[in-house]
This record gives C-alpha cells, structure tokens and sequence, in this order.
C-alpha cells in the first residue's frame, strides 16, 4: 500500500512541474512596447522555460482595460501611466490604482525611418521640425535628392505622436500634407514601399525593409503593469526580461 501510495504522490509532484513549466502567460498593449521586449524575447523565454508567452498587441490603454477586466495578465506600454489610466477612464473603464502595481521593463527610442534608397543619413532637429511642419518639402533641402518629401503620420499611435510634437516640433502642428495611416506597421510599411516617404516609428520595428537615420534621441520608459504583486509565473517573465532576456531586447 505504501509503494502505491508513494506512487500516487510523485505522479502528482511531476503534474505539477509539468503544469507549471507549461504555464500560458498573457501580455498585451502597445507596439512600441510589444516590439522592443515582448516579441524579441517571446521564442528564446518559450524555449527557456517551456511556458507560451501570448501577446495580444493593442494600444497601451486597451491593454490597461484589457488587464482590469481580466483578459491579460499584464499590460504594456511605452508612455506614462497616468496616460494611460487617462485613455482608459476616458472609455468609461474605473481605474483602481492602489490595486495596480506599476514597473518599468526598458526604454523604448523613436526612430525615424525612410526609404532604403534615401541616401540622407543624419537629420538635425531644425531639419526634421522643417521637414514635419511642411516648411522643408524637398529632399535636396536636406541633402538628398530632388523628390518632393512625403510625411507619413500614424493616427492610431497618440503617445508617440505627442512626445514627438513636443520635443521635436515643439508643440508646433503636423503639416496637412501627410500620408495618414494607422499604426506602427503601417507607418513602416508605407515608408518602405514610399521612396520618398519619412516617419517615425519605435526602433524596435527596425528591419531591412527601413531605414532609420541618425537624429535626436527620444526616448519614453517601457513599463508593464500588473493586478497586485506579480505572480510567480508572471515574475518568471521580468526576471528573464532583466536577466538572460536583456540580450533580446532592442534599445
């Protein structure tokens, strides 16, 4: 009896490490965040640990709502939380901030993309306030080639938007001459099939198919949010984020 007993017991304990190295943790909210340490991580952290790492990308506010009404474990962001608590409270959604614990997890930089052709290389803040607030419209004004500049702005990514009137065009407006499209890959999209096009972008959406010029730094904290302490499977995630994962995670 107490052979079967004994194998009744350790059936259950190998369960239960199986369980728990099979873990599915959910993380969602915006791209800058998503593409800078969640996506780069995501294949090497699996492989790790064995635990499936979900991410449902939206916005970091609909990540913040996503999180409160329990459809993730953790939501994301590259933009403050009070801008985030402000979005989703905006949609109706009732914010307990006491019940949320708040840390930051990287830096997210903005880039600015252009065409791979485009052989501009640097431009100056004075170039791209020009350049964003219509002033500048040739590329030959900034050392490229004679082609009209298309601006390329996306209308689903505000945080980014913001901080980029703020710091670069100094709370100038956007020209109305732009290419409107919706997120960050649409934005890189456009721009790699637009020889002629600029946007910015988080660097973290950075590839081949861009090409990101050297310009003033912008930066804005990655913070992940969470119900309470993070759990233990959740902890797994920024431990691993701030330990062997750091390597993965673009800056």
């Amino acid at each position: 009896m107490r052979k079967v007993v004994k194998s009744a017991v350790c059936g259950l304990v190998v369960l239960a490490a199986a369980a728990a190295y099979g873990e599915e943790i959910k993380v969602g909210g915006g791209g800058a965040s998503m593409s800078a340490v969640f996506t780069p991580i995501k294949a090497p952290f699996e492989k790790a640990t064995g635990s499936t790492l979900m991410i449902l990308q939206s916005s970091p506010k609909d990540g913040l709502v996503d999180l409160i009404k329990g459809k993730i474990e953790m939501a994301a962001g590259a933009v403050p939380f009070d801008a985030m608590v402000a979005g989703a409270e905006k949609d109706g959604v009732k914010v307990n901030r006491d019940a949320l614990v708040v840390q930051q997890v990287g830096v997210n930089r903005t880039a600015v993309f252009v065409h791979p052709s485009n052989k501009v290389a640097a431009l100056s803040k004075e170039q791209l306030k020009g350049i964003f607030t219509g002033k500048i419209g040739n590329w030959k004004e900034v050392g490229g080639d004679d082609k009209d500049i298309i601006v390329v702005w996306g209308k689903g990514t505000p945080g980014q938007n913001a901080q980029f009137q703020k710091e670069i065009l100094d709370g100038a407006e956007v020209t109305k001459d732009i290419l409107d499209t919706t997120n960050y890959a649409k934005i890189k999209e456009s721009v790699s099939a637009t020889p002629e096009a600029i946007g910015i972008d988080p660097f973290g959406m950075a590839d081949a198919s861009v090409k990101a010029v050297q310009s003033p730094v912008l930066t804005s904290p990655i913070l992940v949010v969470t119900q309470g302490k993070p759990s233990a499977k959740l902890q797994k995630v920024l431990d691993y984020i701030k330990g062997e994962g750091d390597k993965y995670v673009k800056k």
